[in-house]
């Protein structure tokens, strides 16, 4: 998508700080942390949020998760725990219309998220 910043950061036309990238996931740090370890892991096809995605994306989508789980690990998060968020849509909290999971961990959260 032409105006997607998701699709721009994987074609390499905005800067991100990665951590992860293979042919079909990209993790990178989020630009405004809201906890010491904050980063987000998505997917390089443009799917616009999981209302959105297929049945044959159900690889892709658990992929993302394990992903997401390892590189936790590897961010000092897999003791203590991490709190995976997926928003999805306006009432969702999503901003971007690019599928994308958020890792925060690295302290104490609270519930409910607001």
């Amino acid at each position: 998508m032409d105006n997607c910043i998701f699709c721009k950061i994987i074609k390499g036309e905005i800067p991100s700080k990665k951590i992860f990238e293979d042919d079909e996931i990209l993790a990178f740090h989020d630009i405004n942390p809201a906890a010491p370890v904050h980063f987000l892991v998505i997917p390089k096809r443009h799917i616009p949020n999981i209302m959105e995605a297929m049945p044959e994306d159900s690889a892709l989508l658990g992929r993302l998760f394990l992903k997401a789980r390892d590189l936790a690990a590897d961010l000092g998060c897999g003791e203590k725990g991490v709190r995976l968020a997926l928003n999805c849509k306006s009432h969702g909290g999503q901003t971007v219309d690019h599928l994308h999971l958020h890792i925060l961990g690295g302290r104490q959260l609270t519930w409910p998220p607001g």
